[in-house]
Formats: structure tokens, sequence, C-alpha cells
């Protein structure tokens, strides 16, 4: 009887541990697809004018995925970044240079990439006036402390980098000992200054115009393009490696799908991306930020040239000649990049 008392408690020990395990087992399963995925938006313009716009393609993604997706709203750069570094949310749409942040510093990688409304997978950086001042890029770039000059978010692609990449750094320009003051801040309120007089000049992007003449056409009527970038790599969804890879996917299949075909669906999706002045989206990965590698490399060149120090200056061509290659290689495969 002992022995029968025992292997009966050792099957019920049995039992409980399989029970156990099975729950185990179905916590981990419950707990490894997210209830909810938080989308981070830059509100660069504003949030009450940008969540209405995003709503429903987040409403549309909700649905196809099965996930909830809940937007996050970053008012700069910095935020947007922390905020994916932190696991505060898990997806975004982030512009180039912020792109690439997240990718070195958040755990991130790139999704895919939007095109404009004329299909184009790029956009430019410009550098505004209010018409009849005057200005003109020689009389910028000639200095002497005459012009109040508004930068974007030190975090910008189009606003900070762009331009120092491709017009002031190969000059040997410093803003700051160039200009009678330079403050940083976003597309929207470099725009209203320019266009009030507040500040003299500015930089923007071909999007930022854009949303500006919508909301703003007499003010935006009063700005004047001086100086515009060569191509930029246009705004891409990022997300975090650690996202359920199911979940992940279902994005991606959701983005390279939204707003294609025919249909009544299709054609309420393409009215979204209108909203957002978008035409739709392409694959892309983290090489597809390359472009942006390459001006920073170009930046700390010109930099390290500054500095006269040869070790400096050497160590600084090989990093800039590495990426440069690798950029120039693509470039060649894909020479039409829409």
């Amino acid at each position: 009887m002992t022995a029968r008392r025992t292997m009966v408690a050792i099957g019920a020990l049995a039992a409980v541990a399989a029970l156990a395990l099975a729950g185990c087992g179905q916590k981990s399963a419950d707990t490894t697809a997210p209830k909810e995925v938080v989308f981070s938006i830059l509100s660069a313009e504003n949030q009450a004018s940008m969540a209405p716009l995003w709503q429903p393609l987040l409403d549309d993604m909700s649905a196809q995925i099965g996930v909830h997706v809940k937007p996050y709203f970053s008012s700069n750069y910095t935020s947007q970044i922390e905020a994916m570094r932190f696991k505060q949310v898990q997806v975004g749409w982030f512009s180039a240079l912020p792109a690439l942040d997240a990718v070195n510093r958040a755990d991130a990688e790139v999704l895919g990439r939007v095109i404009d409304a004329g299909g184009d997978a790029t956009y430019k950086s410009v550098i505004i006036v209010k018409k009849g001042s005057g200005i003109t890029l020689d009389k910028l770039l000639a200095c002497g402390q005459k012009y109040t000059f508004g930068m974007g978010d030190p975090q910008s692609t189009s606003g900070t980098l762009a331009p120092m990449a491709y017009l002031f750094t190969p000059k040997g320009i410093e803003p700051t000992k160039c200009f009678k003051a330079v403050r940083s801040s976003s597309h929207q309120a470099n725009s209203f200054s320019v266009a009030n007089g507040v500040l003299d000049v500015a930089t923007n992007n071909t999007v930022g115009i854009l949303f500006f003449q919508r909301a703003q056409p007499e003010l935006a009527a009063k700005l004047d393009a001086i100086w515009t970038s060569p191509a930029l790599p246009e705004s891409s969804i990022v997300a975090r490696k650690d996202l359920d890879p199911a979940v992940k996917e279902k994005m991606r299949q959701f983005f390279l799908t939204y707003g294609t075909g025919t249909g009544p669906v299709a054609d309420k999706q393409r009215a979204v991306l209108k909203g957002l002045a978008y035409g739709g989206f392409r694959p892309a990965d983290n090489s597809y930020l390359d472009p942006v590698r390459e001006m920073q490399a170009g930046v700390a060149l010109a930099e390290a040239r500054h500095t006269g120090d040869p070790g400096k200056i050497a160590a600084a061509q090989a990093a800039f000649d590495k990426i440069h290659a690798a950029a120039e290689a693509k470039r060649a495969k894909e020479p039409d990049a829409s």
C-alpha cells in the first residue's frame, strides 16, 4: 500500500507540474504578442493639426494587424528617439537623421520608406527669406553678422544637417559667427518668423513649405527660397528590433500595400495618404540611411581639416571614404531612387 500511495502521489505531483508548465507556456505565449503598439509621430508643426491626419492611418493599421495602435506625439526629435530607446514606443515615423540615431542608439531598424504624392522618394532642404527683402544667397554667405538666422532642430536632416553638409561647412562658415543671431525652431515656426519679419532667413524643407502653404497660404506667398539642397532621403518607418516578429511583419506588409490596388477601400486609403502629402510606402532597410551617414562624415571631415591635426584629418578622411564608397556603390545599383 505504501508503494501504491507513493506512485499515486508521484502521479499527482507530475500532473500538477504538467499543469503548471502548461500555465507558464500559456502565459509566455500570451505575453509574446503585444496587446498594444505605440506609434511615434513627430508633431513638428503641432499635434492638433497632425493628429487628424494620422489617426485614420493608425485605425486602418490596428484593424489589419489585429493589435491596437496608439499614437505618441513627440514635440522634438530628441524626445522621439529617447521614447524609442526606453521602449515607450515600438514603431514610428522618423525623418532621416533621427531614424539613423534610432538605429544607432535605440535598437531600431528601418521597415520601409515614404514616397511623396508625386512618387518621389526624396525631398529637399531649402533656405527661405521674405519676398522683397533683397537677401540673396551671395549676401547671406558674405556673413558680417547682418542677418538673424533660423536653423532647424539640431537633429533635423533638412533644418540643420543638410545646410551644414552641403552649404556652410564646405565654405568654412560657422553660422553662429556668420550671422547676427541664430536660433533653432521647427519648420513651421521658422516659416511664420520669416513671413512676419521676425527672422531674416531660415531653413526649411519642401514638405514643410507644402504644409505651410495649405495652412497659411497668405503667409506662404510671402516666402522665397534662395537655396535648395541636393535630394535627401524621405522619412521612413522605424521599429524596435525586439518588437514581436509576427506583428512587425504585419506592419511591414500594411505599409507596403497601403493605398495600392483598386476599389473604395484603396481610394479611401489614398485619400488618407494625400492628407499626409504622401504617395505611399516602399521597401527599405538600414542602408536607406547611407546618404545621412555620408553627410555626417562630410561634416566631420571638414571639421577635422579645420583643426589642422594630421591624425584627425586622416581618420576622418578614412571614415568618409568608406561611407562614400558604400553610398556610391548603392547609387550605382539603384539609379532610380523612386
